[in-house]
């Protein structure tokens, strides 16, 4: 025999009744006879409550008694056949008509007792109880209508009544006797005193009233049916990846549902704990869904935790003082006197040295425990052995659980490298010996950036997701973009990693979607959806949108955006750019941008700023961490350059390449931002910098490719002129190549922590002789490498190629 309690939502419209009573009808039709528990249509509960509240102040109250009328007969009409209508709408009616009489009186008293308040709100289950017995009655004769009142006794404790089990126990079981041959709808949430007086279980009571019948009748199993698929790892309305777990132990489920998990209230449990009765979770809308099964012993799971829930608004009252230390009895006098007032301490913790003890309590309650403590310890406050209670409003408590963590080592370094990583404050923590549960109070406002945050970090098998922020969306963004869509599907099934970009802008607009741009139509959406774009709206847009994993990726050249990069590594951020300012500019900035994202710990990766695709700042650095030493740099880290002396060979003149160089789309429209070798010259800084030298701009030795007139033109018409003027210069350069069989090349050189770029020409014995096109090369010559050294060779500029190393330093940011 099983026990199935359906929730509100469950029996709150005509589909959801329907879907509730196939439920029980293949239960009964597969042999099983279950007791029903129902509870209240959804919202009836509080409608009554709002109500009963109302009429105490002489508030109309007959609009909601009509609405509530309407809701049950509506249902009746279309859910029971006409010929039998009548005499449900006259039971349903008088019921109505004895909760006016109710009202009226509370009306007419203007004073709304506990025990007229329990009355009350007991007609939302005695009407959904018995219109549903009565509809299923024309499917299974044998149905029949239970007040639970009349067993389940209870004590005077209105609105959290106490139950006498043993009295209940005889009476439920006499029921069960007499009404074998019957399948019976149970009033949840309600029970009676000694005197007959109706009485409420309180928060969670229908659940109770199904533990309560399944303990006595020794029910197989007791399910909760409700409007979710069983108790999910994280709350589905914040965490859009939590998903339910299959199996929980009772004390799993107990401290999720404590701390914030609205499924199933803890002292639900506790008589079916007593009896090792499993409870199982299902979901009335999807029946087929197996849910969760909480039994005696926890079930096997690849994960560390099985669960993170949380309270969303709590309140820390800070208690401290030299009159506490060494002094026993102190914390059972405090948290006696909270009890003794009903004042419930969610969590608490004290230091060492117990001159302090913090404890978190519901809001409501925060100004009357303090007005408590002022009372107790008057004495000790006044003394000064005390100082007044401190209290810290709009935080939350979020709590991680699991029975596989007292298992596992490293719970709370992962916990807390989750939560600072995002730049999340843990104010104060709290772990039982026990090990299930590790809970921490933050801020409100980072609420849900934690249990996202805290998911990815302990279903580490589920995706983790990156928000990108992208600004620039000109052929590097772009491609970028397309890779990103492209390979998607591959990352998640390889890498796990969920690339979602979720804020564009360019210069002239911007757009959000918290739930990734549509990649596919980035465009279209950008400039029919778009905003006006502004960059410092832009990053406050993304900061206040505060979700975890957030990757900025500055796609421009521009100086505005690396101006921003500092705060952003502020907020916590990581940071991907191709943009080579931030790390060229002075070396102060230079150090602070590294030295702050080091503090918050995040990323600020900028591999493609030296050799677009190539890995070869990630190179450097694991050249570094493995404690090799750096003693020379050589590097050709211009594609243009590359590609011009590649060229100069033959018959063509200097004039003519860079001419088809431009015409290519290889140089910049002024062939002299290129030729000029400023770009070359930041590369190579950022290459010194990061080899671990203090090295300026200006202390760079830029050695010139053009004539002073070709620098000096006053347009790029002219500067053509100047360059067919210096032909014969070229010509002698490359004449005099030729002749020593050498290949001229632009180097640059870091040795002894000095930068110098100057034309070269070098023999076949260098590893520069043989470059082609317009590839990148650069040479490592180190401790480890001294003899040979390390080269890494390949295509150093174009859109593909520098997209793909922002694309990389993206997932590795994932990684």
């Amino acid at each position: 025999m099983k026990v199935l309690k359906f929730g509100g939502t469950s029996v709150g419209t005509v589909d959801s009744i329907k879907a509730v009573l196939d439920i029980v009808k293949e239960a009964y039709d597969q042999g099983e006879k279950p007791l029903v528990v129902l509870s209240a249509m959804s919202g009836v509960t509080n409608l009554l409550t709002s109500m009963a509240e109302g009429a105490a102040e002489r508030k109309p109250f007959e609009d909601d008694l009509k609405l509530l009328e309407e809701r049950h007969f509506e249902v009746v009409k279309k859910l029971i056949a006409i010929k039998y209508q009548n005499p449900v709408f006259t039971r349903l009616k008088l019921m109505l008509n004895e909760l006016e009489e109710i009202l009226q009186g509370v009306s007419s008293l203007k004073e709304l007792s506990l025990q007229s308040k329990d009355l009350i709100v007991s007609f939302g289950e005695r009407l959904s109880n018995y219109m549903v017995s009565k509809i299923m009655e024309q499917y299974i004769p044998q149905t029949e209508f239970i007040d639970a009142s009349h067993y389940v006794k209870t004590d005077s404790n209105f609105g959290n009544a106490h139950v006498n089990e043993e009295l209940s126990t005889q009476l439920i079981q006499a029921l069960a006797h007499t009404h074998a041959d019957k399948l019976l709808f149970v009033t949840g949430f309600i029970g009676s005193n000694e005197k007959g007086r109706v009485t409420t279980l309180g928060r969670g009571g229908s659940d109770y009233t199904a533990a309560i019948f399944g303990s006595v009748l020794g029910a197989s199993a007791i399910e909760i049916w409700t409007d979710v698929n069983g108790m999910l790892t994280a709350d589905p309305r914040i965490v859009k990846k939590a998903f339910s777990q299959p199996i929980l132990s009772y004390t799993e489920a107990m401290e999720l549902s404590y701390f914030g998990a609205k499924v199933i209230y803890p002292p639900t449990m506790v008589p079916a704990f007593l009896k090792k009765i499993p409870i199982v979770i299902r979901n009335t809308f999807e029946p087929a869904f197996p849910g969760t099964v909480i039994q005696f012993e926890s079930g096997k799971s690849a994960y560390p935790i099985k669960g993170i829930s949380s309270i969303s608004d709590i309140s820390v009252i800070n208690l401290s003082g030299s009159g506490m230390i060494g002094k026993s009895g102190f914390s059972g006098r405090l948290f006696t006197l909270l009890a003794r007032e009903q004042i419930n301490v969610v969590l608490i913790t004290q230091s060492s040295s117990e001159h302090s003890i913090t404890f978190a309590v519901h809001p409501d309650d925060a100004k009357k425990a303090v007005k408590l403590i002022a009372i107790e310890f008057e004495l000790e406050l006044e003394a000064n052995k005390l100082q007044l209670p401190v209290v810290e409003e709009n935080l939350s408590v979020l709590a991680i659980v699991g029975e596989n963590m007292k298992r596992t080592p490293g719970m709370s370094g992962r916990l807390f490298y989750a939560l600072g990583r995002n730049g999340i404050n843990v104010r104060a923590i709290a772990q039982g010996s026990s090990e299930l549960n590790i809970s921490v109070i933050i801020g409100k406002e980072h609420l849900a950036k934690a249990l996202n945050a805290v998911h990815d970090a302990f279903f580490a098998q589920l995706n983790k997701t990156l928000y990108v922020f992208n600004v620039g969306t000109g052929n590097i963004g772009a491609t970028l973009f397309k890779q990103i869509h492209e390979q998607h599907s591959f990352l998640l099934e390889n890498n796990d990693i969920d690339i979602k970009v979720v804020g564009i802008s360019n210069s002239r607009k911007m757009l959000f979607n918290a739930d990734g741009v549509d990649l596919a139509v980035w465009q279209e959406e950008l400039d029919n959806q778009g905003e006006v774009a502004d960059l410092a709206a832009f990053i406050d847009r993304m900061k206040s949108m505060n979700l975890p994993n957030c990757v900025f990726v500055d796609n421009t050249a521009s100086r505005l955006p690396s101006t921003y990069y500092e705060d952003i590594f502020k907020s916590n951020i990581s940071v991907v750019t191709c943009n080579k300012i931030a790390n060229s500019g002075e070396y102060a900035q230079y150090k602070n941008l590294h030295d702050t994202a080091r503090k918050h710990g995040v990323d600020f990766f900028y591999e493609t700023n030296v050799g677009a695709g190539l890995p070869i700042v990630r190179v450097l650095k694991d050249l570094m961490l493995s404690g090799d030493r750096i003693l020379k740099i050589e590097a050709i880290l211009s594609g243009t350059i590359s590609y011009i002396f590649n060229n100069f060979t033959g018959e063509a003149s200097f004039y003519d390449v860079v001419k088809k160089a431009q015409e290519l789309g290889y140089t910049e429209p002024d062939p002299r931002d290129d030729l000029g070798g400023i770009d070359f010259m930041r590369k190579m800084l950022i290459l010194g910098r990061d080899a671990g030298y203090v090295i300026e701009p200006a202390d760079v030795a830029l050695g010139a490719i053009l004539p002073e007139a070709c620098l000096k033109a006053t347009s790029v018409d002219d500067f053509y002129t100047e360059l067919l003027k210096a032909d014969q210069y070229f010509n002698a350069l490359k004449e005099k190549a030729k002749q020593e069989n050498k290949a001229i090349r632009y180097i640059g050189k870091l040795e002894d922590g000095k930068v110098s770029i100057a034309l070269e020409m070098v023999d076949e014995s260098h590893p520069f002789f043989t470059l082609s096109g317009s590839d990148n090369i650069i040479s490592f010559t180190t401790e480890r490498y001294k003899e040979r050294p390390l080269v890494v060779k390949g295509p150093g500029a174009g859109a593909e190629v520098t997209a793909a190393g922002v694309f990389a330093d993206l997932v590795n940011v994932g990684a």
